[in-house]
């Protein structure tokens, strides 16, 4: 499997995504992942000698313009072809990569996935998805965390079907519990949204509904999926980062509950929902979350979660 990584996406690139791939490539033996390197070759050169024992694993592609992390998206794939990520992008449309990484303008990862490689059919809103920590050391997977703010009571039944698959294909968990996060447990309760989106979930008879979460749910063993609108979700992961800075970082504590909150340790950020396997990293990510994010792509494109997707919309647009 070919999986392209933008080397100079995020606030440490090049550095400290070439110290990730070493520290993948130095931990995983398996050589049937082949990287292609996306960056550009002469700001990358001080570092390639970390790869030097690895040269037959990776392939360096160059692309000597960088789409900043506050340009304007749209404009900036548009302007600057020969990018990192636009050239990332254009590999999965040629088929060339199978995945495509990135810690660079989340904005950009977002355009190049709805217009490059696009949704899959009968798939209304792609998602963006995240673990999140539980007590027992185990995760449970939040979505949407971010891309789709203002949702329907369609999109997030979606986002469960979505949420389910990936839950089942990648993570290995068997008949996946659904939950609703609410401001109540009862049936009826919450907004418009989550009223109109309970007895949809309900009614389905291809998910595992358990009804409605709340805010103090979400790091028990209540559900494996967690269901909301953008807005809610990135209130919620901004809120677990900063419980791990304050606590961690800013006091001292250690803890291992707590240590699984550092976004490092799942690397990055999967849409779910388009014709390529896409992974966004975090602005500020390190050498250990560029490991794991390229860990992420791997387990997407063993699983063949993509064709997974494919088939079960497909029956449901039949």
């Amino acid at each position: 499997m070919k999986i392209g990584l933008d080397i100079m996406g995020g606030d440490f690139a090049p550095a400290e995504a070439i110290k990730g791939v070493q520290m993948y490539f130095g931990q995983e033996p398996d050589t049937s992942v082949h990287l292609l390197l996306i960056g550009n070759s002469e700001v990358a050169a001080p570092y390639m000698s970390l790869l030097e024992p690895y040269q037959s694993r990776y392939t360096f592609v160059d692309a000597p313009e960088v789409i900043g992390m506050h340009e304007h998206p749209t404009k900036a794939l548009k302007e600057k072809p020969n990018s990192s990520i636009a050239t990332g992008f254009g590999m999965l449309q040629r088929q060339k990569a199978d995945a495509f990484i990135s810690a660079g303008n989340t904005g950009a990862m977002l355009v190049g996935s709805m217009y490059t490689v696009k949704a899959i059919d009968g798939i209304s809103r792609p998602t963006i998805a995240t673990p999140m920590p539980r007590l027992d050391g185990k995760f449970n997977f939040l979505l949407d965390v971010g891309i789709n703010a203002d949702c329907k009571p369609e999109n997030l039944v979606q986002f469960a079907q979505l949420g389910s698959i990936y839950a089942q294909s990648v993570m290995g968990i068997d008949n996946p519990r659904i939950g609703l996060l609410n401001l109540g447990e009862e049936e009826g309760k919450g907004n418009i949204l989550a009223q109109a989106t309970y007895p949809l979930l309900k009614e389905s008879t291809q998910l595992n509904f358990v009804g409605n979460v709340e805010g103090r749910d979400v790091f028990l063993d209540k559900a494996d999926v967690i269901i909301c609108e953008g807005f809610v979700g990135n209130v919620m992961i901004k809120m677990a980062e900063s419980i791990y800075h304050i606590f961690k970082e800013q006091r001292g504590i250690e803890d291992d509950f707590l240590n699984n909150f550092n976004y490092e340790i799942y690397g990055g950020t999967p849409i779910l929902g388009i014709n390529s396997p896409v992974i966004i990293g975090h602005g500020i990510s390190h050498a250990l979350a560029f490991k794991n994010m390229i860990d992420v792509a791997r387990k997407i494109i063993s699983a063949d979660l993509t064709n997974t997707f494919r088939k079960h919309f497909a029956q449901a647009i039949a």
